[in-house]
Formats: C-alpha cells, structure tokens, sequence
C-alpha cells in the first residue's frame, strides 16, 4: 500500500464526489422535503448523461446540453408525479416503473448503444477527470462544480422560500394540514419530483462529461449513493443549527464524503 498512491487519487474523489453531491441534493428534495422515495433517480442519472453527451456529439454547446438534459429529467420526474397522485400508484412502484421505462428510452437515446464516448481533445467539456491537475484554475473540476453547487443552492434557497415553494415544504411535513389550507398536494408533489430528477439529470450530465462517456447503467444504485450522502449528512452535521441553505452544503459534502471513504478502503483494500 502506496500513501502516494492515495493522495494522488484524492483529488480525483473530491471532484467525483461534488457531482455526486449535487445528485445528493436532488434526491434530499424528495426523500426529506416531500417525504417520498422516489426511485426514478436511477433512471434519470443515466438519462441526463445520455442526453447530454449525445447533443455534444451533434454539435450542440455544452450550457445547451446541461439545459436539456435538466428538463428531460424535469419530464421523467413529471412521469412519476403523474402516476403516484392522479393514478393513484404507490410513490415507490411509480419511480420504478418510471425507472424501467427509462431504461429503453435511454438505449433509444444512445441509439441502441449501451455505451457513447466523447473525446475531450475534440470537444469543449464542462468538467472532465483531465482537469483536475496542471490545468488554469479556472478550468479545474473541482472549482467549477463547487462554484455550481453554491449557485445551486442559491438558487434552491431562494425558490423554496417563496409560496410555490413554502407550499412544497408544507406537503411534505404535513400534507393533510396542507391540503386544509388550500394547498393542491397533487401540484406540489408532482413540482417536487420534477425540480429532484432535474437536478439529478442536471449531475448525470456532469458525471457523464467528468468520465468522458455514457453509460447505460450509470444510474445503478444512484439512489443508495444519494441516500448515504443525506444520512451522512444528517449524522455528521444533524445537531447543527442551521437553515436550509447550509442543509443542502452539507448534503452535497456528504456526497464527497462518501467518496473520499470509498477511496480510502479500496486503497486499504
């Protein structure tokens, strides 16, 4: 057992670890906020990817393809919204069946293919494993997937102290008093999902940059990932004072945390 080894390969964990936090966040929308486990995720971490990668190849900019991958995961989430409230389906067989219908229409993406690389020599990548040493900073993986984090939680911070957004934290906490108080559940649980499978679609579109391909089965187990960070989260920073914004920095560093232990026992392994 190399330590040099190790601390070389650190760096690389930390910036896997940040998209995998933004993933986490996503996931903490529904599995905290909304008090639903939604499986969809699994399927959606390979979409965004797959949308992502493929509108690369096509010529389309990198910020468009982020874009689209977002609302594609934005309609995976309205899918399962659609089948838990209006037909009445469990949340966890409608994440799964959403989940498996996406697994068809993420092969149809790639065009049949289980797996597309992209060249980062050729394109103009985001974030990529290239860029985490001996490149400008502005260009380092790490600095531009925190600077994304802390843009996204601004953003999350703002959106869900607003009505539209108060009324989706309410359903989640007490969806009877809720819907006393005039507020359509339905709505809210569907917008929920929506904004937590974009936002997991959004960092499939990352990974899928970061490792220079897409996979048909990125998304396995991206739900027990999402899940851990939030624990860890929750374990680590629980007794911690604190509002939303700092919840959702602490979910996205337990997603690092995660990986900086995965490092470490397969190098002690």
């Amino acid at each position: 057992m190399n330590i040099m080894n190790l601390l070389t390969a650190l760096p690389g964990a930390v910036a896997q670890g940040l998209i995998w936090g933004i993933m986490a966040i996503g996931v903490y929308i529904t599995y905290k906020l909304l008090d639903l486990a939604d499986l969809t995720v699994d399927g959606t971490m390979c979409t965004g990817g797959a949308v992502c990668i493929m509108m690369m190849l096509k010529g389309y900019p990198v910020w468009m393809a982020l874009a689209v991958a977002f609302l594609v995961g934005m309609l995976a989430g309205f899918v399962t919204g659609f089948l838990h409230t209006f037909m009445g389906i469990p949340a966890i067989l409608a994440g799964i069946l959403s989940q498996l219908g996406l697994y068809s229409i993420n092969l149809r993406i790639m065009d049949n293919k289980a797996n597309q690389a992209i060249n980062v020599d050729k394109y103009h990548l985001l974030v990529s494993l290239r860029y985490i040493k001996n490149v400008p900073i502005y260009q380092n993986t790490i600095l531009i997937v925190a600077v994304i984090i802390v843009v996204l939680i601004a953003v999350l911070y703002w959106f869900f102290g607003t009505e539209i957004g108060s009324a989706i934290r309410a359903t989640g906490s007490n969806p009877n008093m809720s819907r006393a108080q005039g507020i359509n559940t339905d709505v809210t649980k569907i917008l929920g999902l929506m904004i937590s499978n974009g936002i997991v679609a959004f960092a499939s579109g990352l990974y899928a940059q970061y490792q220079g391909f897409a996979d048909i089965n990125a998304g396995r187990g991206a739900i027990v990932i999402g899940l851990a960070a939030v624990i860890i989260s929750q374990v680590l920073f629980g007794k911690i004072q604190s509002n939303f914004a700092f919840k959702l920095a602490f979910v996205a560093f337990g997603g690092v945390i995660y990986y900086l232990v995965l490092q470490v026992v397969l190098w002690l392994g």
